[in-house]
């Protein structure tokens, strides 16, 4: 009997979530950089989220799927968000450790491996988020002075002390993830979520590319409108929370 009995599978130390919309061309491409970034540093398994893309992303993932037994993928049908692409994946994935990585393949997966030892070398890695800083970013002029102009401001009011929040590669536990306020656009203020639940940051520097392929998704004015209705729902959110201070409890 225990001849025929089938092998547990081991569960993942970490995963790695992507969020994608019409990435078509960026699939395959950036699963092979997840994989030759990760194979023998930890088990880790690879979950990617469509958001209702209408391009042939869904056909390529199912083509990855054949080559890489690690990717697992999550559909929605109609588009929902970047946030909730990356809750979705995040919901899905059964490893104690979250690595969130953008789909256009502007990050680079070989700094995965260090952000993942800074989190494991962590007091508490529980409450402890590694955000990546894209200290030589890759984008047009324009991108780049509005984001410093809107990661200097969000500092100033928030008090993360990110110096990037936009960069969408950040590593932290799922359960930690799962414990914070839900709303649009939440991936960008992680850091000052974490602080809020009692956590602690760390910002990385980390390799930023240019996009190779696709076309980016994100406006510069419609962003930053959106910004600033997030920047004052996230400061009422930060004044409103009292985390509590554990003071021992039962063995």
């Amino acid at each position: 009997m225990a001849g025929t009995m089938r092998k547990k599978e081991a569960v993942p130390e970490l995963a790695v979530v992507v969020p994608v919309k019409n990435e078509q061309d960026n699939v395959l491409p950036l699963i092979e950089e997840i994989h030759a970034a990760l194979e023998g540093v930890a088990e880790f398994e690879v979950v990617y989220v469509d958001d209702g893309s209408d391009d042939r992303t869904p056909q390529k993932l199912a083509e990855a799927k054949e080559k890489f037994p690690r990717l697992r993928s999550v559909r929605h049908r109609e588009s929902c968000g970047q946030s909730q692409a990356v809750a979705t994946g995040i919901k899905a994935a059964r490893a104690r450790f979250i690595a969130t990585l953008d789909g256009d393949g502007q990050n680079d997966p070989a700094d995965i491996p260090a952000m993942l030892a800074t989190l494991r070398a962590a007091a508490d890695p529980a409450l402890f988020l590694v955000a990546g800083h894209r200290h030589k970013r890759r984008d047009s002029a324009v991108k780049r002075y509005t984001s410093k102009f809107a990661n200097a401001l969000r500092r100033a009011l928030l008090h993360d002390d990110t110096p990037d929040t936009g960069c969408g590669l950040k590593l932290f536990a799922r359960d930690a993830f799962l414990d914070l306020p839900r709303f649009d656009h939440m991936h960008r203020y992680l850091p000052a979520l974490f602080l809020r639940a009692g956590g602690a940051v760390v910002s990385v520097p980390v390799n930023h590319r240019p996009r190779e392929r696709g076309v980016s998704k994100y406006g510069t004015l419609d962003r930053a409108l959106v910004g600033i209705t997030d920047l004052l729902g996230v400061m009422w959110l930060i004044k409103r929370s009292s985390p509590p201070e554990i003071d021992g409890g039962d063995d």
